[in-house]
């Protein structure tokens, strides 16, 4: 989720066993015991092993934006040897399956993005590209809900869309995806997508009508003798927009995510601004919540600009959008979490990051479906373990399979809505 940041920081911070537990399971009798596996748990126990094989697989060959070749043409294989029909060079290397289910039902989709984080956008992180956001994850798990599904595609109802995407970390790929048609042959009529999260593992965090925030940016131009002196007090004061601060260490981490989990938090409400000194101007960016409060702080910056003497001030048509997970979906899944893993593992959550970014964004803005965050923390480990775009970010391979099995219930009850 892309943050834009000085070199050296993330431009985004997101946040976000063998798998135990069970998601639910397709209407049914599971049958004798010498039979195949006939529920969503049996089915997706089975696909362990290969989940984690290949999620390494994918972890040491990490792709960065319009890079993701190998990526795509490995989830293509394992769709197309699964009986989905597949295309591929979708918005650039995207990959869509459809699954038919054998029963009427209703078009569910199901998005995983692919990219891995480049250098300067690591943070404590390496010189090389990196999948330190989860994204070998989130494409396995992917693979691994459709693998599940298709082998009880006689009792499945509906069609399954399974959305694989490139360039997330650019905020480009979902829109080269949409431009390209990528819902044109089929429709879905809800949207939903994880992602890897500093919760425990085997929990999920829920989003209803929250998210993570868009992004709008802009320019300030100054001129004269002083202009320069002028750009660096007038960024000082940008900056001093912002209502929170980035966190510097596993102590402020903690905290934020503490934030987030609570009612009536501050986060409720936030601008988080950047702006930086370039000569004669100022060059910022900024996210804010809601959403529709990017009107006042445009306002707020033209106004600091003009009293510096500011001959321009510059923003786009309009900003990235925020990713608002719709509250009659997300209640919905809070709902079927609650009831078939647990209150313990279901996690709601009552503000947004203020420093991340989503282009899942897109794809809500068109379809309504969810967003949730996929606990990746290991027992007794540090935070930046478990948070994304950190060097240190060591998720725990076992949060696979319990997102194979919730993702899996949740497709299959979707569809059968």
């Amino acid at each position: 989720m892309p943050e834009l940041g000085s070199r050296g920081v993330s431009r985004r911070l997101v946040l976000g066993g063998a798998a135990a537990g069970t998601a639910g399971t397709l209407l049914g009798p599971a049958g004798p015991a010498h039979a195949a596996p006939r529920s969503i748990d049996q089915v997706a126990r089975r696909l362990d092993r290969h989940l984690i094989e290949l999620r390494r697989d994918l972890h040491h060959h990490p792709e960065t934006t319009g890079q993701e070749s190998r990526t795509s043409a490995v989830v293509a294989r394992e769709l197309r040897a699964a009986g989905l029909d597949v295309t591929t060079g979708i918005g650039g290397h995207g990959v869509v399956g459809v699954l038919t289910g054998s029963r009427p039902g209703r078009t569910v989709a199901y998005r995983a993005d692919m990219d891995a984080v480049p250098p300067q956008d690591q943070i404590e992180g390496g010189a090389e590209a990196a999948h330190l956001c989860g994204h070998d994850l989130h494409t396995t798990v992917g693979v691994g809900v459709a693998l599940t599904l298709a082998r009880l595609r006689d009792r499945l109802a509906g069609r399954l869309v399974f959305v694989f995407q490139p360039g997330e970390e650019s905020l480009a790929g979902a829109r080269a995806m949409l431009d390209d048609g990528v819902f044109d042959r089929v429709r879905p009529e809800e949207i939903h997508a994880l992602h890897c999260g500093p919760f425990p593992v085997g929990t999920f965090a829920t989003t209803a009508g929250f998210g993570l925030p868009g992004q709008d940016r802009g320019t300030a131009t100054l001129t004269g003798p002083d202009a320069a002196a002028k750009a660096n007090a007038l960024a000082a004061d940008l900056a001093a927009l912002s209502t929170v601060a980035r966190p510097a260490n596993s102590s402020d981490l903690e905290q934020l995510v503490a934030e987030i989990e609570r009612p009536g938090t501050a986060l409720s409400r936030f601008v988080f601004m950047q702006a930086q000194p370039t000569g004669t101007g100022v060059r910022f960016s900024y996210r804010c919540w809601p959403q529709d409060r990017y009107t006042e702080v445009r306002a707020a910056v033209r106004r600091l600009a003009q009293s510096y003497g500011a001959t321009a001030v510059d923003f786009p048509a309009d900003p990235f959008p925020a990713m608002v997970t719709p509250q009659r979906e997300g209640q919905a899944l809070h709902r079927y979490l609650r009831r078939t893993i647990g209150t313990s593992r279901t996690i709601p959550t009552y503000a947004a990051v203020p420093f991340s970014g989503e282009d899942f964004a897109l794809f809500l803005d068109r379809i309504p479906g969810t967003y949730t965050y996929l606990g990746v923390r290991r027992p007794a480990a540090d935070i930046k373990t478990a948070y994304p775009h950190f060097g240190a970010f060591d998720p725990d391979e076992r949060a696979i399979g319990h997102g194979v099995r919730v993702m899996a219930g949740w497709l299959d009850h979707r569809a059968r809505s």
